[in-house]
């Protein structure tokens, strides 16, 4: 993928594009690869870098959503389970079996999870995983000797999927390419374009490294921006009623030593009535959520001191190891776009299921939903879109599709597992320079080249695309990300024959988002 030249395809066509969707987090993505893989001729913009905002800072679980059970929204969880096997099926690589303890203490008697999890396995069907089944107290302590002795009665096992966000998007950007589609990054949508019958035909973008315009024609416009919607709903119809509701979670990310085995914990019931997680990954321990109403949507949403302290509190409460504010390696916070119902009391009590609807001017807009299902939510609005469009009717092809990257029997171990099938790429790439072989930072596993990588095959035009999102060094370390930061300015500007002050800049911007991810 080469940024440039899509940019160059969108200028020199001069015909409509069958599908133009607005937004690279999951949906988006999930829709360009939808359309694509049907022979849509498909143009996906992003206003910023793909996944930036809510699709890079989930909790890293693809799952059929337990709590959604215990709500009784069964047909979601039937749905996210066969998603969550599908994605186990597609893209290998990056979904793997997580186990998860339900630690079960005499303060706290949850009987629903010894039969809820039995339910939980018979929805899964042929896709399931693994069967869950009760523990001992020392069963449990074997799995998790961190957990909180006292007091402890014994647990439930079971299991779901895990997975590395961002760098699923990217794949599926990579997907989407694969299938002749065009998405570009740093392309915001200015404005909707409509006939002499209010009838959506294109819409205006704007390079947001350049600053050039340019005019796109469009036989439907899929509005998929996520926590974003009601602003492309707003360039639609100025009277409008906003639809999205943004619930803030918060996530701590700690050395392994406060979790050193490979299961999860899963905290059935907080303070809040949200289901905590602390999980094993990429050699690091993550602890979340909150679920936090917030008013405006934002880019670069940051954690509130109550969230930092609602999540240490609860850890302490079941790590006989209490986590303390300089323990934490980083903490990042994100943003849910959910769809909000009249009578829905609080942010946990909006359904999961996703939102599908048609603006009078044809503007199909897709929101609500989670990354597990971003696969029929996609499928179900570009279905609509074509409709819209009066494009052939052709039937989905991406319930069996294999994601870019895809390679069995990765091992999982090597952080160079999320390329899957590009790893052998990358390690020619390596081969080239060896300087290239060089780790970025002592404390993290990332390398040189794999800045090279992601600049030439993934897209990246910033310091943070590298080590936010094709890296996930800012998240697993905030502190060592920074002290990076030099160094992949420099190898990011001799990629694009840039100079030192852009590096110095660069620098700057980063330093000033990262110092967000540090608890002092």
């Amino acid at each position: 993928m080469n940024r440039s030249d899509f940019i160059s395809t969108i200028k020199e066509y001069n015909d409509y594009w069958d599908v133009l969707i607005i937004g690279g987090g999951a949906t988006g993505l999930g829709c360009a690869v939808d359309a694509a893989s049907r022979g849509y001729k498909t143009l996906l913009l992003d206003m910023h870098d793909f996944a930036k905002g809510t699709s890079s800072r989930s909790t890293k679980l693809v799952h059929g959503g337990v709590r959604y059970l215990q709500q009784g929204d069964v047909s979601l969880v039937i749905e996210a389970l066969k998603e969550r096997g599908l994605l186990i099926q597609n893209a290998p690589h990056l979904v793997s079996h997580q186990s998860f303890i339900v630690p079960s203490y005499k303060w706290w008697n949850g009987p629903f999870y010894g039969v809820g999890m039995k339910v939980y396995d018979a929805l899964a069907g042929k896709l399931g995983i693994k069967k869950s089944k009760s523990l001992t107290k020392e069963e449990v302590l074997e799995k998790i000797p961190t957990l909180e002795p006292e007091g402890l009665n014994g647990g439930t096992i079971y299991y779901d999927g895990q997975f590395d966000d961002s760098r699923l998007a990217i794949n599926l950007a990579q997907t989407a390419a694969d299938h002749g589609a065009v998405t570009v990054n740093y392309m915001k949508v200015t404005n909707l374009i409509k006939n002499s019958s209010g009838l959506i035909t294109g819409a205006n973008g704007q390079d947001m490294l350049d600053g050039s315009s340019m005019e796109i024609n469009a036989r439907v416009v899929v509005n998929a921006t996520g926590i974003f919607s009601d602003s492309i709903l707003g360039m639609d119809n100025p009277d409008h009623s906003n639809i999205i509701q943004c619930a803030q979670g918060v996530h701590l990310v700690l050395d392994k030593e406060f979790l050193p085995g490979n299961a999860a914990i899963m905290v059935p019931h907080t303070d809040d009535g949200r289901v905590l997680f602390a999980v094993p990954w990429h050699g690091k321990a993550l602890v979340g959520t909150t679920d936090t109403p917030i008013e405006k949507p934002d880019l670069e949403p940051k954690a509130l001191e109550e969230e930092i302290e609602f999540i240490l509190r609860h850890a302490k409460q079941y790590l006989s190891k209490d986590p303390k504010r300089n323990d934490v390696k980083s903490v990042f916070a994100g943003l849910r776009p959910l769809v909000r119902p009249e009578d829905a009391k609080s942010t946990s009590e909006i359904s999961r299921s996703h939102h599908l609807q048609v603006s009078e001017s044809g503007l199909v807009t897709i929101a609500g939903g989670k990354w597990t299902t971003y696969r029929k939510m996609a499928e179900d609005t570009i279905n609509q879109a074509e409709l819209i469009a009066g494009l052939d009717n052709t039937p989905c092809k991406t319930e069996n599709l294999r994601i870019h990257g895809w390679l069995k029997n990765v091992d999982m171990e090597s952080h160079l597992h999320v390329y899957g099938s590009d790893e052998v790429g990358l390690k020619k790439l390596l081969d080239e320079n060896p300087e290239w072989d060089e780790l970025l930072h002592p404390n993290l596993p990332y390398l040189k080249g794999e800045v090279i990588w992601a600049v030439r095959n993934e897209l990246a035009v910033t310091i943070e695309d590298v080590l936010s999102r094709r890296t996930r060094a800012l998240l697993l370390d905030a502190k060592a990300s920074l002290e990076m930061a030099p160094e992949t300015g420099r190898l990011i500007a001799s990629e694009f024959g840039f100079d030192d002050d852009w590096v110095q800049q660069e620098v700057k911007e980063y330093e000033a988002l990262a110092r967000n991810y540090i608890l002092e």
